[in-house]
């Protein structure tokens, strides 16, 4: 009896085994907050902690090479999705972050939408969002860097987590990406 099944060709296996790799070396060039976001076996995650430690060439290809191995053993593809996200690849990431955005221009604009947001999220620190709205419009009236705008966003995003992402609540149906919070 004979199978119709083709096994992969040694060129097939080869061009795997590297897209692995390069996606372990991807790994080893995020942040150790993004390494935590993603829940990665306790020896792939120690692999790359070691690889972002090297600065020997050689030893940096060899541990590439070891953490591409570690990758084969693993389903990648929760990875790749991740990383996209944090490319921007994903609609669901942008709706995401065009919700974070919208949120805060809302704040800027209106006294009430800090009252409005405060009762979606009672776990926020409602003093902490009311000072960096305050200052983020003195920095724009004045014309300053908008470090307290960049810091009100921050904010927002602890506060409405990214939908999906490993080891995170997902959004509410009242903070989806079509609200015009």
């Amino acid at each position: 009896m004979h199978d119709d099944y083709e096994a992969p060709s040694k060129s097939q296996i080869k061009r795997d085994m590297e897209e692995l790799q390069h996606l372990g070396d991807e790994l080893v060039k995020l942040s150790n907050e993004h390494l935590r976001n993603l829940a990665l076996p306790e020896k792939l995650h120690d692999a790359v902690r070691e690889a972002k430690r090297l600065t020997a060439w050689g030893a940096i290809r060899r541990q590439s090479q070891y953490i591409g191995k570690l990758m084969r053993e693993i389903d990648p593809q929760p990875i790749r999705e991740y990383m996209d996200r944090l490319k921007g690849v994903s609609d669901q990431h942008s709706a995401w972050l065009h919700l974070l955005e919208r949120t805060r221009e809302r704040l800027l604009a209106d006294d009430k939408a800090l009252q409005e947001f405060i009762a979606k999220h009672p776990q926020a620190d409602a003093q902490y969002l009311r000072t960096l709205i305050r200052n983020a419009r003195k920095e724009r009236d004045e014309q300053k860097p908008p470090k307290n705008y960049r810091t009100l966003f921050q904010a927002l995003k602890e506060q409405i987590p990214e939908p999906g992402l490993p080891g995170r609540a997902t959004a509410t149906s009242d903070e989806e990406p079509g609200d015009d919070e």
